[in-house]
């Protein structure tokens, strides 16, 4: 019978589905490392606050990246080049969502309604990270191979999560609420249907990988329309919703080393 624990553990099995799913994800996190250390370099003076919080969420996503490359290493294999149609990170900036790398890259100071961009981009694309990592942690937290990284990196997501959700209230209490419902609903909306295509191109580099039946891969495929269709119909009001975090404050310390991965 197929299920997610069934898949990810064919896929952790196998040396060349491992190494292609730790590159592919060892890539987004060094990526989303680089955009939130620009973008704490260059938040407005008004919000020179949120700085150490933005770079605390910077320095999570490179120990992600590091994580994923130690879990390699330690099986003795050596990354592979991401394609282009895997890479959710650039294909979101490639779509508009989040704040362009163009921008991120010059020197210019960011306003606030850039601020409130990266945060609601933030906040759809935690929650998608965060629904990820408590599905494996729910199948694979005791696993001796990936159990402890899987619990660091969803702690660390979950994190991200409250912080969006806290810093987003904030500013929908300064007056900023509509352009947040406007930018929350748009990425959203961008973004199921972005995660739709690259899980139906990461499924089919898995499948040739692992050599799955066309009838089996096809009934993957069905399921990654499935659920694009109900998040497109209602699943997305789920990433655009807003309330104040149980973890209130979740990003205002250092960030938590992984010496045991480095």
């Amino acid at each position: 019978m197929l299920s997610a624990k069934s898949l990810f553990q064919e896929i952790l099995d196998n040396d060349d589905s491992f190494r292609l799913f730790c590159s592919i994800a060892a890539s987004g996190e060094s990526q989303g490392g680089w955009e939130n250390a620009r973008i704490a370099a260059l938040v407005p003076d008004s919000e020179r606050d949120m700085a150490p919080k933005i770079t605390r969420h910077g320095a999570d996503e490179d120990k992600h990246g590091r994580i994923f490359n130690a879990l390699l290493k330690k099986r003795g294999l050596e990354p592979v080049p991401v394609p282009p149609e895997t890479d959710y990170t650039m294909l979101l900036e490639q779509q508009g969502i989040g704040l362009a790398h163009e921008k991120l890259k010059a020197d210019k100071q960011l306003t606030v309604d850039d601020i409130v961009t990266y945060l609601a981009h933030s906040r759809v694309t935690e929650q998608r990270a965060a629904d990820q990592m408590v599905m494996l942690r729910n199948d694979f937290a005791d696993d001796a191979a990936v159990g402890k990284a899987i619990k660091m990196i969803s702690n660390d997501e979950d994190n991200h999560l409250a912080y969006t959700h806290e810093e987003l209230l904030r500013f929908a209490a300064a007056g900023h609420g509509r352009l947040i419902q406007r930018t929350l609903r748009e990425c959203a909306l961008a973004e199921i249907r972005i995660y739709r295509d690259v899980s139906l191109a990461v499924m089919a580099h898995m499948g040739r990988i692992l050599g799955w039946p066309r009838p089996k891969a096809a009934v993957l495929a069905a399921g990654i329309h499935a659920l694009y269709a109900w998040e497109r119909f209602a699943g997305w009001r789920r990433m655009v919703s807003l309330k104040m975090p149980e973890r209130r404050d979740a990003l205002g310390g250092p960030a938590t080393s992984a010496p045991e991965f480095a």
